[in-house]
């Protein structure tokens, strides 16, 4: 059990959350996590926004019972936490261009990255209200650009990067799919897929991932593969 230092709403339904300890992960890792006993059964996925010597923080929508019990949650109260999960993202050279780019709740798991590709450019897109933008600026030395409204992955060149690394909602995982396959562009990219689980661990088989080779796991293949792999429904 975590101790909870802060939980702030940052957006309407959308919070940051921040457990006191000391916490092992990389970047496009995750916890399972649970703020009750019995119900709801799932523990709920939530990806690394941020952890330094005090703590971990995440990042996490207000999408149902589980996460309104967490949204409820003060400080000094507990959390519970399994992790980390996942492969993360990948290594890139020190000489490589890199994009990150994330919609919505999606934006969750790219912060931490910036810890390592602290030059790359950032892509924000949201729906209504942009949230922590600023918090992304002051973390790299890169461009920070924010789409509120629109769609953000319009304003990203995939022939300006080495690496892309995408994630957000499936249809926009499925439109970063189709046009690295129609502008053929060279650069290695990167998708963090959203997929329900219910482990974390690769046994319940809730978070199957039809690829072209084989169906995979979210928890322990994933949540990151490179776009190709994925055949989308």
């Amino acid at each position: 059990m975590a101790e909870i230092m802060a939980n702030v709403e940052v957006a309407p339904n959308i919070f940051r959350i921040k457990a006191a300890g000391s916490f092992a992960g990389r970047m496009g890792q995750f916890y399972m996590v649970r703020a009750w006993d019995k119900y709801p059964l799932l523990s709920r996925p939530l990806s690394i926004f941020d952890r330094d010597e005090a703590g971990i923080e995440f990042l996490y929508q207000v999408a149902g019972e589980g996460t309104k019990l967490i949204s409820d949650l003060r400080p000094g109260d507990e959390l519970q936490l399994e992790g980390p999960f996942g492969n993360g993202f990948p290594e890139v050279q020190a000489s490589g261009r890199v994009a990150l780019v994330g919609g919505g709740i999606g934006i969750a798991p790219l912060f931490y990255a910036l810890r390592h590709y602290s030059s790359s450019d950032v892509y924000l897109g949201f729906s209504q209200e942009a949230y922590l933008a600023e918090r992304f600026k002051a973390a790299t030395t890169g461009m920070v650009l924010v789409n509120v409204g629109g769609i953000v992955l319009e304003q990203v060149d995939f022939h300006a990067y080495d690496t892309i690394i995408v994630c957000g909602p499936e249809p926009m995982l499925k439109a970063v799919q189709r046009k690295q396959l129609e502008t053929g562009s060279s650069a290695n990219v990167y998708v963090s897929l959203e997929n329900r689980m219910a482990c974390g661990i690769g046994a319940c088989l809730v978070c199957s991932v039809k690829c072209k080779d084989k169906r995979r796991k979210a928890c322990t293949d994933g949540p990151v593969f490179l776009a190709e792999e994925v055949v989308f429904g």
